[in-house]
């Protein structure tokens, strides 16, 4: 039996640019020097309420649309909040945000479906503002990198 801790990335990317901010959540998370952690990248329609249920830490990556996060990432929490509900109570947990304006309805919505799980955010939320910056991508492998380090070091 593996001892690796497993941490799920749910990505909600229907662009160019959020494709590579997930890749590099991604890239940080799969760092060759944290050999603790199994890391599964999952697009909103392919998560499972298993997928919740068997990480051991998550990051959920999406876009602000009207002020909200995806319909695709709500639909997760629709799908999955019951049964993930008395199950995965304490679960750390980060996301980031790609937000054309402020992001903070984005915010304050997942804030909100989170405290409902009784999830705990281990790291503030990466809210990526306005037009699009290479710094985003920095930004992004950096979470991966330290969620899934902070996972390896039982920090979370």
């Amino acid at each position: 039996m593996s001892n690796r801790k497993k941490l799920i990335i749910i990505a909600h990317a229907p662009s160019d640019n959020t494709r590579k901010m997930a890749e590099a959540v991604v890239k940080g998370a799969t760092n060759p020097e944290i050999t603790g952690v199994e890391v599964q990248c999952k697009a909103p329609l392919e998560t499972q309420p298993d997928d919740i249920i068997s990480a051991h830490a998550l990051i959920i990556g999406t876009t602000e649309n009207l002020g909200y996060m995806a319909g695709l990432v709500k639909d997760v929490f629709d799908r999955c909040y019951y049964p993930c509900l008395d199950k995965t109570q304490g679960l750390p947990f980060a996301f980031y945000v790609r937000a054309g304006h402020d992001g903070t309805g984005t915010q304050r919505a997942i804030e909100s479906v989170a405290t409902g799980l009784r999830w705990r955010i281990v790291q503030e939320p990466l809210i990526c503002r306005g037009d699009f910056q290479q710094t985003f991508i920095s930004q992004c492998e950096d979470l991966g990198l330290s969620m899934a380090a902070s996972l390896d070091a039982g920090i979370i």
